[in-house]
């Protein structure tokens, strides 16, 4: 029987802590790897390269994406990278934190706002969307009708914003700016936990604001 066609999205889950302010909280990842059967990019590298690698297969890693610089986010991105002899992408703003978890190796090229990424047959448009941190980023393909959100927009609400390099206006004027204007039947596939979509979250966004979290 031929092969089963290389789905564009493959989603893994890994495990591990998330560390930051003293503090350390036992965390499960959202892995996203985008692309075809020939090239990939991966989203957000967290925890366990060998078997994101693994997930890759025999597939050309295009580049590391990270959506933001949290440990649980770029904690495997240095070893990926260097097996895959693939570059690792990150929006400037947040190489405090990066340096944090990798105080040796600077990230390769910068995200930044507007710039397109090639995924094998995928365009991913990086959205500057600090709050979250500084750096945060989305990347939104259209021609998947998705917007990969790290933690800036999950199902409920937007990421946390009480720790360190964070600030809940700016995460809320990232959200309605970036994010909510896209087509509401856009997936939102998120850092952590399920999935959801922009035309569901958007008619809560006075909720968040109320709330102020």
């Amino acid at each position: 029987m031929p092969e089963a066609p290389v789905q564009p999205v493959h989603h893994l889950v890994t495990s591990g802590v998330f560390a930051l302010d003293g503090g350390e909280w036992p965390v499960e990842n959202n892995v996203w790897i985008v692309g075809d059967d020939r090239s990939a990019v991966v989203i957000d590298a967290a925890h366990d390269h060998e078997r994101i690698a693994r997930a890759l297969g025999d597939r050309e890693l295009m580049a590391v994406v990270c959506t933001h610089a949290h440990n649980d986010h770029v904690n495997a991105a240095v070893e990926l990278a260097d097996l895959c002899d693939a570059p690792i992408l990150l929006h400037p703003d947040d190489g405090v934190l990066w340096h944090r978890v990798h105080p040796d190796r600077e990230p390769d090229a910068p995200l930044l706002q507007g710039e397109v990424l090639q995924a094998g047959g995928v365009e991913l448009e990086v959205l500057h969307t600090p709050g979250h941190t500084p750096g945060g980023v989305c990347l939104h393909a259209p021609s998947l009708g998705a917007v990969f959100t790290g933690d800036t927009l999950f199902q409920g609400g937007p990421g946390a914003t009480g720790r360190s390099f964070s600030d809940f206006p700016t995460i809320i004027g990232s959200i309605r700016d970036r994010l909510l204007g896209l087509p509401p039947e856009t997936a939102v596939h998120t850092g952590h936990g399920p999935s959801t979509t922009i035309g569901e979250e958007a008619p809560h966004l006075q909720e968040w604001i109320d709330r102020g979290y």
